[in-house]
């Protein structure tokens, strides 16, 4: 459940609310992000939501559930982009100016003196009269900054000291000192007698009382404009969406608001205008900009039955839609929710900076004690040993550590979504950066997932006109996916077909078709014996495209041959520089799929792949993936229902977003664009992140570490000595550098390959024999006494079948199955609990008819 939480001001702060949270009983993780000022917690009985507010309000701050409608339709996009404008930011810039108004005429006479700065004598230096006028002077802006006191001197209260508890402390500190030191001097001067005028004092630390809380606020209003800076990406998102749509009821337009659009509903959109929610085109045709979503600036076109996503752009025609996803469930409602989510959780080494932070200000109030104690005990001057105690208190910054992570991740999401990357979780975010092995689904991944046409060879004497007119006329009638790629491709030629007079299906060869007084036949070689054909050489071509994994077929007009058409599964077109980049980043990628050896070496050599694992059943793949995590860290990339065991095993998951819902659910990335060139980009910027953070963690460790010691005075034999002032500017610069620095993800190029080569992976390098040992673990994977079954089928005509036949009979737990598409069989290898009769009844499920079982 996530919360709001108010009145953290630091490290700290999360660390004592984070406590807090996990001492009531029944919670059993929570994950504070000073950040977002949001908690995410999981609990069970007895806690529950109140019961964690209370504990949290104890503590000294405040807190509520997130408003239960956020995962409503209802909830409108502006409140949520309400909760992510910078409120902070003109709060304190009011209180910046209020207190350079005071604080110039307090620096004038408190320092004018150095600079000989016209003053009438008697506030010259360090009189009485001038301590007096400091005096209410810092009292003004110590009010100004009263918030600084309220909530530090609260949490003081409460055993939880924070940085307001330090900056709190170093201008009380310096006020009440230079106080008592103003009323004793005045009172020695009317016991002596003397004019107040007359009295110089040099122990007045005043302006360094205002000038810590000024310098303060500078350093906190410039952190806030940064930390608002961070969520900038997600705020253009939500800027995308339309507030209204414009619906057709009963062929009458209706603008409403885009809540009020329900699932089912008619809507249109015109040029110019964005897409209010997901939906289906179901008149026009038009082109749509989707680089808000996936990052490509090229237009997609659109028409009827294709999808559309809420948050794109029309750009050219006039289209009405059907909604299919409305409110929280659009598209970019749920990118955001994956950002915001991503960036309310914690990275693993945003725990090293908690601990530090949990322990920081106990142990620099203890210091600065100590260091007072020290200069005392060597014989300073109280007002020396109070300045180097005031100074080790404003220049500790326990804020630097706490935003040393936080605001990279919130960045490296932000950049992720506007290039179509979404990390669910910062863990996701961290881990892909020191992945070591990607394993690819072929299916769908590397390749196009649809058949299309590869090669076209007409015999002599025939064009590729020809053949492909004949082809289109015969083909057009059939619903076999071989088929469809073929009238497809004809289209995309615009080459006219004539219309088939007679059409005749023949299972397990192919089809015959009339078109006038010519009779032409289309199918596989067997077709061309049945019928007398003499294929003569054109057969070994097929051949030597059936070992590529390409399926050919076979066509004759009156009895001669005229051609040969190869369909296939091809790689996608950027699939081999996806592989070439992924391979020049340190990554060793292996294709992981169900089809057999051939076909997937085939498709592994076009893709530039090194290793492959075949003829694997979806509880194998999770096998795999989990030995692969065991030699390194491992990512998995899929699309399909079947990859969802392998996703979840895998140290990093990375789902294809045309894929499944159920392989998107199961990932801990998602790419949106559906292209392979977008692993090595999340890989890369989950790099430059992790870079990104330990630059942070370094500023902020070192900053510490050298700051400390310096205010302490440890440095003062070598005549160097920290004012408080200079102390503070310190303080207020660190957390400011600290978000500047994450800022800088803005400008980092994904797609760039220039750091690629830096990354050495340490985990083992692949061999064929750390992979080929599939076959002999088969019988252990499966378990149990196996049982052989040969199946005779009929129906199947090319390669698909095959993979139909196989997939259905390896939907069994624990089966294997070769089929061969020249004998008609299926040999299958199963436990003895699963009895023929149900794998015959698989087959003639699948469309096929099974002539025997042996």
């Amino acid at each position: 459940m996530k919360f709001s939480v108010t009145g953290m001001t630091c490290a700290a702060c999360s660390a004592h609310v984070e406590k807090a949270a996990k001492s009531v009983e029944g919670v059993t993780e929570v994950s504070v992000s000073l950040l977002t000022n949001s908690m995410q917690a999981t609990f069970q009985a007895p806690a529950t939501a109140d019961a964690i507010c209370a504990a949290i309000a104890k503590a000294g701050y405040g807190a509520s559930p997130a408003d239960e409608t956020s995962n409503t339709s209802k909830r409108s996009m502006e409140s949520k982009r309400e909760q992510l404008e910078d409120h902070e930011t003109p709060m304190l810039r009011k209180r910046l100016i209020a207190s350079l108004i005071v604080l110039i005429p307090l620096m004038y006479v408190s320092m004018g003196h150095m600079f000989h700065f016209p003053m009438p004598h008697f506030m010259m230096g360090g009189t009485i009269p001038s301590g007096i006028y400091q005096l209410v002077l810092s009292a003004i802006v110590m009010v100004i900054n009263q918030r600084f006191f309220i909530g530090g001197f609260r949490s003081l209260m409460r055993k939880a000291p924070n940085m307001d508890t330090l900056v709190a402390m170093g201008s009380v500190s310096a006020f009440v000192y230079s106080t008592g030191v103003l009323f004793v001097h005045c009172a020695k001067a009317f016991q002596a007698g003397t004019a107040v005028s007359e009295v110089m004092i040099h122990d007045y630390y005043f302006e360094s009382a205002a000038m810590i809380l000024t310098l303060i606020t500078v350093g906190k209003m410039l952190e806030a404009h940064s930390k608002g800076k961070t969520t900038d990406a997600i705020k253009g998102l939500m800027d995308l969406a339309p507030k209204t749509a414009v619906l057709l009821v009963n062929g009458v337009e209706e603008t409403v608001t885009v809540e009020d659009v329900k699932v089912g509903d008619l809507f249109v959109v015109r040029p110019g205008e964005n897409i209010p929610v997901d939906g289906l085109v179901k008149e026009g045709q038009t082109s749509i900009n989707e680089a808000a979503l996936t990052g490509e600036s090229l237009p997609v076109d659109k028409e009827v039955g294709h999808k559309v996503s809420s948050g794109t752009m029309n750009l050219s025609g006039y289209i009405v839609c059907e909604a299919t996803r409305v409110g929280e469930d659009t598209t970019i409602q749920q990118i955001i929710r994956m950002v915001e989510d991503a960036s309310a959780t914690k990275a693993p080494l945003a725990k090293i900076a908690d601990k530090v932070s949990g322990v920081f200000v106990p142990c620099v109030l203890t210091i600065a004690l100590i260091t007072g104690i020290i200069w005392i005990a060597l014989g300073k001057e109280l007002g020396f040993a109070v300045a180097r105690a005031i100074s080790v208190l404003v220049i500790s910054c326990p804020c630097a550590l706490g935003l040393a992570t936080p605001v990279a991740i919130m960045v490296g999401n932000g950049m992720g979504a506007k290039n179509g990357v979404l990390y669910k979780t910062a863990l996701a975010l961290e881990t892909a950066g020191h992945i070591d092995y990607v394993i690819l689904d072929k299916t769908g991944t590397v390749t196009k997932g649809t058949p299309a046409v590869t090669d076209i060879v007409p015999v002599a004497g025939i064009t590729e006109n020809d053949l492909l007119t004949f082809a289109g006329a015969v083909e057009a009638k059939s619903e076999h996916p071989l088929a469809t790629a073929i009238v497809e491709y004809i289209k995309e030629q615009q080459i006219s077909c004539p219309e088939a007079s007679t059409y005749e299906a023949l299972p397990g060869y192919g089809l015959r078709a009339s078109i006038g007084e010519d009779r032409i036949i289309a199918g596989n070689q067997a077709l061309l014996l049945k019928e007398g054909v003499n294929a003569g050489n054109l057969i070994s071509q097929g051949q030597a495209l059936a070992a590529q994994g390409k399926t050919p077929l076979y066509f004759a007009k009156n009895g001669k041959l005229m051609g040969m058409i190869a369909v296939a599964d091809t790689i996608k077109e950027d699939s081999r520089q996806a592989i070439e980049e992924m391979k020049g980043m340190g990554l060793q990628v292996v294709l992981l799929t169900g089809d057999n050896r051939a076909t997937a070496k085939a498709i592994a050599s076009q893709a530039g792949i090194d290793h492959v694992i075949s003829d694997v059943l979806p509880d194998q793949k999770e096998q795999y993936v989990r030995e692969l995590c065991e030699k390194g860290k491992t990512a998995m990339v899929g699309d399909g229902i079947n990859d969802a065991p392998a996703l979840t095993r895998a140290d990093v998951g990375i789902a294809i977003g045309a894929g499944s819902d159920i392989a998107i659910d199961a990932a801990d990335i998602v790419l949106m664009k559906s292209s392979l060139m977008d692993v090595s980009a999340a890989i890369r910027l989950s790099r430059q992140v992790i870079r990104n953070i330990h630059e942070n963690l370094f500023w902020a460790f070192f900053y510490n570490v050298l700051g400390i010691p310096l205010a302490a005075g440890l440095y003062y034999s070598l005549g160097i000595l920290l004012n408080p002032m200079f102390g503070a500017a310190a303080m207020s610069l660190s957390s400011f550098c600290v978000v500047s620095n994450a800022l800088r993800l803005n400008l980092f190029d994904v797609r760039s390959l220039k750091k690629d080569g830096k990354y050495r992976s340490k985990a083992p390098i692949l061999t064929e024999e750390m992979l080929d040992n599939k076959n002999e673990n088969t019988n252990e994977i499966q378990g149990g006494n196996m049982m052989t079954t040969t199946l005779k089928i009929e129906g199947m005509m090319c390669k698909m079948c095959v993979k139909h036949v196989k997939e259905a009979l390896e939907a069994f737990e624990g089966a294997t199955a070769d089929v061969n598409l020249e004998a008609g069989t299926a040999t299958v290898e199963a436990p003895e609990s699963i009895s023929k009769d149900a794998l015959a009844k698989a087959v003639v499920d699948a469309g096929y008819e099974v002539k025997s079982v042996e």
